[in-house]
């Protein structure tokens, strides 16, 4: 039993350290797992260092219970943090915020910051329609192609959200680590368009976000397909993805990033959820000191492995260094093209991320408040990169970003 003291109050403890300790890029992207689960699993290392120490009490084993004590202790801290009121909501719509809110569309979302164990809310009258095409690039048999989360049987809330997955702007797919997310929200009746854009080499930026304006396009075009209104057209996404989305959404008329045929086309959106995107471009270069790493042959398609490599090379996206082009990472940064009529949006991110600066996010969502446009900012404490893909049904950070999530959405659905 001793050992067994040792055992449980070691392991949360460790667990906590993790904490503490912000790997370098150069170590690489694995590295982030071992901080995702321990702040996904802290009710449970919490859970097991006071067994720990317990055991230690009652067995002598007298080292393992400050162990354990500390261990406990330090994941029952993260878990408040992460999960307490931030006060965003009343900062960004006003003090009767949560009064914007439908009662029918309240039942349906997360009712606390956190459980032990969140069932995620999901309808059987849930359609998933995969691999649909919503663009064929001109003289190419080459589709690009969307999957439809929607409610049916009358249940749509009327709001589409169309998501662009985490890639460093060059690996990964859609439909990755989101099912849970969007059975969620189509159990509150909205509709998710899970978009795979165009990727470097293929692409820069501005076919990326050619292909995010293209989305809003198509989603408008077939609201009445899935039960959508028009003027309630959402855009977000994870990462690099949630780059992608708030450049598009904040220039929906930017004659430099809007495709010729979209010219005409309203691709207004009402608003923009990003989950830890890039917002200052240079810093992430000199971050990922990516000045040392090899040329790349543009307008080729790289999959598998080998798109890892490419993995948040913003001068493959960008077309050179910042210190040769400053326009273009000057033009790349979401807060160049805020102004006072810029959808409202919420950010969210951990203070320990590794592979975003998180001073930018700091900078864009200073900016939005400055413009008068309501924002909301939530930074999660000791969290690291892609903190929403890992347990959410566990996950502190997870659950309460969901929690915001269904809020955003609500206000936005009921906003006129």
């Amino acid at each position: 039993m001793i050992i067994l003291a040792y055992i449980l109050s070691g392991i949360s403890l460790l667990m906590s350290t993790l904490f503490l300790i912000k790997p370098k890029v150069s170590i690489g992207f694995l590295v982030i797992w071992l901080p995702l689960i321990a702040g996904a699993l802290s009710p449970y290392w919490a859970i097991i260092g006071l067994a720990g120490a317990v055991v230690g009490l009652i067995n002598q084993a007298f080292w393992s219970v400050p162990m354990g004590i500390f261990g406990a202790g330090t994941m029952i801290v993260y878990l408040w943090r992460c999960t307490r009121e931030h006060g965003g909501f009343e900062k960004a719509f006003g003090a009767g915020w949560s009064d914007q809110i439908q009662p029918r569309q309240f039942r349906l979302m997360v009712q606390r910051r956190w459980s032990l164990y969140l069932k995620m809310k999901a309808s059987p009258e849930t359609s998933w329609e995969r691999d649909i095409p919503f663009w064929t690039i001109p003289g190419t048999e080459r589709q690009l192609l969307c999957d439809i989360w929607h409610p049916v049987n009358g249940k749509a809330s009327g709001l589409a959200f169309i998501y662009l997955h985490g890639s460093g702007w060059a690996a990964m797919d859609k439909d990755f680590g989101t099912r849970p997310f969007f059975r969620h929200l189509v159990a509150q009746g909205h509709t998710v368009m899970d978009v795979a854009y165009r990727l470097i080499p293929e692409v820069d930026i501005y076919g990326m976000v050619g292909d995010a304006k293209r989305a809003v396009a198509w989603m408008k075009t077939n609201a009445e397909r899935f039960g959508v209104n028009p003027e309630k057209v959402v855009l977000g996404g994870g990462s690099a993805g949630a780059h992608i989305a708030m450049l598009a959404g904040y220039t929906p008329e930017h004659p430099g990033l809007t495709p010729e045929d979209l010219s005409n086309i309203d691709l207004s959106v009402t608003g923009i959820i990003s989950y830890y995107g890039p917002s200052d471009i240079e810093a992430g270069y000199k971050h990922y000191n990516i000045k040392e790493f090899p040329p790349v042959q543009l307008g080729v398609k790289v999959e598998g492995k080998d798109a890892f490599r490419n993995a948040g090379r913003t001068d493959i996206l960008l077309g050179g260094h910042p210190e040769d082009i400053p326009e273009m990472y000057e033009l790349a940064n979401p807060g160049t093209h805020v102004h006072q009529g810029s959808p409202p949006t919420l950010l969210m991110q951990g203070n320990m991320d590794f592979l975003v600066p998180l001073e930018g996010t700091i900078r864009l969502h200073e900016k939005l408040v400055e413009s008068g446009v309501p924002a909301i900012n939530v930074i999660f404490p000791w969290t690291e990169h892609a903190f929403d893909l890992l347990l959410p049904q566990i996950s502190p950070p997870a659950q309460s970003a969901l929690y915001n999530v269904d809020r955003f959405l609500a206000i936005l659905l009921n906003k006129v």
